[in-house]
């Protein structure tokens, strides 16, 4: 997969200089003439590295740069600020709005090649993250379970996933699932900073299902807070008509049409309260048995294991 370079800059003629230099390199060029134009394609399209001037109408760099970096699952976007030659200002204020690195203008083209080769490799290498939400992925999330069963404290881990979420892909694509899934994970970060601990832990393990690390204490209020968000958010990703009727039109497995409920969200809780856990499999099967069940009831549900074994 080729990796895609965005190009923020008002001036025609320096995106061409820039889409010169960079295709040295065979990388997918992407551009934007202002900074509103630019924050919808990074919205929309996620680039792996943007280069950004400082001095764009609309929303200026560093604004652009900061509302980046303010974005949780945006904040990993390597960024290298534009500047013109002397303008320690706008460097300082590049830097201090959250750029990884700075190039001056008029550039040296072999220098910036290697400015961009050596951040592509830092955030590869710092970076093991789902590429749709940038939430840590499997890796993390093992050594993230690993870590609390080794230090023997009391933990809560959230199994969430989507309920209804193939059918929904099928009517409205995929474009329209990745949004939901974005949209999701979003949901999950904000209520975690807002309701959990400081060191909790939001990891995506793929498609539509995600892992929150919190603390027995913590875990009730989270879910509950998680499926409320959630349920105030499902019409924003359906069509009015959609919306109205409460249920989508799909087809079973025989290829019959049926009526197919709103998405929804189910989740299990799997804690160390009752019972003694001595490996991450153990978790990975008591929340997928826990998440089986929320997915019988109604609408969104929480189950939260209370059972005990043997110590």
């Amino acid at each position: 997969m080729s990796v895609k370079i965005l190009i923020v800059d008002d001036d025609p003629d320096i995106r061409d200089v820039l889409k010169l230099t960079l295709s040295e390199e065979n990388y997918e060029i992407l551009e934007a003439a202002d900074g509103e134009e630019a924050l919808r394609v990074i919205r929309s399209i996620q680039p792996d590295l943007i280069l950004l001037d400082y001095k764009i109408p609309k929303v200026d760099g560093r604004e652009v740069c900061r509302r980046i970096k303010k974005d949780l699952l945006l904040r990993h976007l390597p960024i290298i600020m534009v500047t013109g030659k002397g303008d320690i200002s706008d460097k300082v204020g590049g830097i201090d709005a959250g750029a990884d690195d700075y190039v001056v203008k008029p550039f040296e083209p072999k220098e910036l090649l290697a400015r961009i080769r050596m951040i592509l490799r830092h955030t590869e290498r710092d970076l093991e993250a789902n590429p749709l939400t940038r939430l840590p992925g499997n890796v993390s999330i093992l050594q993230e379970l690993s870590k609390r069963i080794e230090n023997k404290s009391l933990f809560a881990v959230c199994y969430l996933d989507l309920d209804k979420f193939k059918s929904y892909n099928d009517k409205y694509g995929f474009e329209h699932g990745d949004e939901v899934i974005r949209e999701t994970a979003r949901l999950l970060i904000r209520v975690t900073q807002e309701l959990g601990n400081r060191d909790d832990f939001v990891g995506h393990i793929g498609g539509d299902d995600f892992v929150v690390v919190t603390t027995m204490d913590k875990a009730d209020a989270l879910c509950q807070k998680f499926i409320l968000d959630f349920e105030n958010l499902v019409l924003s990703f359906y069509n009015e008509k959609d919306g109205k009727n409460g249920y989508i039109i799909g087809k079973d497995r025989q290829g019959l049409e049926q009526r197919i409920p709103l998405l929804s969200i189910s989740i299990g809780v799997v804690t160390n309260e009752s019972r003694k856990i001595a490996h991450v499999a153990q978790i990975g099967e008591i929340g997928a048995e826990l998440k089986a069940y929320a997915k019988s009831l109604e609408r969104s549900n929480y189950v939260r294991d209370r059972r005990g074994t043997d110590r």
